[in-house]
């Protein structure tokens, strides 16, 4: 459910909740092995007796027992197991199973039928999950053995150095330097590039659009799968816009974009990071918490930062983010530019890439999702690869690290709300200074945080959203005893007058599984937010 919320409702608006979405996007990942191919010990051929142990009180010479599997995921770590037993021995029947973890577990069953049972993995990965059926006698008569592969729907994440995949406008990644028809798109190769592993699942980029004749939008998805209708980044004509995108990759390593403009684009990709269905970096949401802000000398020097200057920032061990950090997702901000220009972040330690993370004009005030690897003493350095001055803001959203637990499960794109559509949302424009909660978590959710693509349109000024948990719970709002939360020192994308602007977010769920979307400026603006993952905890 979202709602406006103030002095009073404008309205309701039902959405997928975070465990119907973990539920859904695990299902898909089922895996089996039939009872023929079962391994039998000591069962008797028919007319005669066992040879390796005794018959059981209630076994027949020609004694059959044989045991087929099936799994199916329900959460980022969790497998249903489904063991088809058929067995003409007596009873009590044992199974033994092996999870591939190193952990096993023993059940027991009255004969011919379903056995199920439940296993949590610790960690994300492939196992080999192995059942044995003994008949009554145990280890000493007759069993079946089978086995089958489980890969957990959970991933990872693993850092990578900003580097360009794609760019249109020379060649990089691409067959020729061609900008993108409109109505066509740009495969980017991730899998085996530039060490990306073959096996990787899903890609973080930073997607830029440039040199924009008309108005349009990108949508970025996984090769060899239906295009969504959702959209990551908007344009107009003249624009240079950014956005991050976390992408699944095709299973042949390819991630598309698609330029559903009238016109020609150029797309630059640069890559940040991936996942894996292996062991690595977990998520961890945190409140928004403004790290850098350089207009009052917050987390750095007082003053704008000169043009093809840097400024290093610390971010392990500081301010709730742990020094076994990896990795750190922001929201940069950039405002008061004197000129046009970007800003590249990217970890201490190393020179500045070639890549970029926020594009502006002069004048722009315009904030992009940023998902960067930790330097090796913690941390991370902001450059204005402008050539004059500007003014830089840097909210922290969440970190990577080896010790956190929540693993990504993208989901199809879905278009979760869109005041703009009467018939989904009839309260009309989210009003001034007003908020919308969405209740994409609920009772024993496991849902830590969402990935989802905030876009502002129809802006009658400047302003900004601000995107956080709330602190209330969802009875407090039914029974009206909420108390209507503050909007944090923070802004997830920031626009002016008449211009449509995207941005990533990683919302954290907080404690009620609530998120806040707080229209930060005195007009009326329309909200649509699609949705791309989700991370879980179990």
């Amino acid at each position: 459910m979202a709602q406006a919320a103030g002095p009073s409702a404008d309205g309701a608006h039902g959405v997928t909740s975070s465990k119907d979405l973990v539920r859904t996007a695990a299902s898909a990942f089922t895996f089996s092995s039939p009872a023929d191919r079962s391994v039998k010990r000591n069962l008797p051929a028919a007319g005669k007796k066992a040879a390796a142990a005794p018959q059981a009180s209630g076994a027949t010479a020609g004694a059959d027992l044989e045991v087929g599997l099936s799994g199916t995921a329900t959460s980022a770590r969790v497998i249903d197991l489904k063991s088809e037993i058929t067995s003409s021995l007596g009873t009590p029947l044992t199974l033994v199973i092996d999870w591939g973890d190193g952990t096993s577990s023993t059940e027991h069953a009255g004969g011919t039928g379903t056995k199920a049972s439940q296993h949590a993995y610790s960690e994300v990965g492939s196992y080999t999950v192995k059942v044995t059926v003994y008949g009554p006698d145990g280890a000493n008569g007759p069993s079946a053995t089978n086995e089958m592969p489980f890969v957990t729907p959970g991933s990872e994440f693993t850092p990578h150095n900003p580097t360009r995949l794609l760019d249109s406008r020379d060649g990089t990644g691409a067959a020729q330097a061609a900008q993108v028809p409109a109505w066509g798109e740009a495969r980017v190769k991730v899998a085996g590039s530039n060490g990306i592993p073959a096996d990787v699942a899903a890609v973080v980029l930073n997607v830029t659009v440039t040199n924009t004749k008309a108005a349009g939008h990108v949508r970025a998805y996984a090769d060899g799968t239906e295009r969504p209708t959702t959209s990551n980044v908007n344009y107009a004509a003249g624009d240079s816009v950014p956005n991050l995108v976390i992408v699944p990759v095709g299973k042949n390593g390819y991630v598309n974009l698609y330029n559903s403009g009238e016109q020609g684009v150029d797309l630059i990709a640069d890559v940040t990071g991936y996942f894996t269905r292996t062991s690595a970096n977990g998520y961890t949401p945190t409140d928004p918490t403004r790290f850098v802000d350089t207009r009052e000398g917050l987390g750095t020097s007082r003053g704008m930062v000169p043009g093809r200057s840097q400024f290093g920032v610390q971010i392990t061990g500081t301010r709730g983010v742990p020094a076994g950090a990896r990795a750190v997702a922001l929201n940069v901000t950039v405002t008061n530019p004197r000129s046009s220009g970007h800003l590249t972040v990217f970890p201490s330690g190393q020179a500045a890439p070639n890549t970029s993370n926020v594009n502006f004009n002069g004048g722009q005030t315009i904030a992009n999702s940023v998902i960067v690897p930790v330097g090796a003493d913690g941390r991370i350095v902001v450059r204005n690869g402008g050539w004059d001055p500007a003014d830089v803001i840097v909210d922290v959203v969440g970190y990577y690290s080896a010790d956190s637990v929540s693993a990504y499960i993208p989901v199809r794109p879905k278009r979760d709300l869109d005041t703009r559509d009467s018939a989904q949302w009839p309260s009309g424009p989210l009003k001034p200074y007003r908020y919308i909660y969405s209740t994409f978590g609920e009772e024993n959710s496991t849902a830590t945080a969402m990935v989802l693509n905030t876009t502002v349109t129809n802006t009658g000024g400047a302003g900004h959203l601000t995107v956080a948990p709330d602190p209330n719970a969802l009875w407090q709002y039914e029974n009206k005893t909420h108390t209507p939360p503050v909007a944090p020192n923070s802004s997830t994308l920031n626009w002016t007058a008449g211009k449509t602007v995207p941005n990533l977010v990683q919302a954290s769920l907080g404690v009620n599984g609530i998120v806040d979307f707080f229209n930060r400026s005195g007009n009326n603006i329309d909200l649509v937010i699609d949705v791309f993952g989700v991370y879980d905890r179990n």
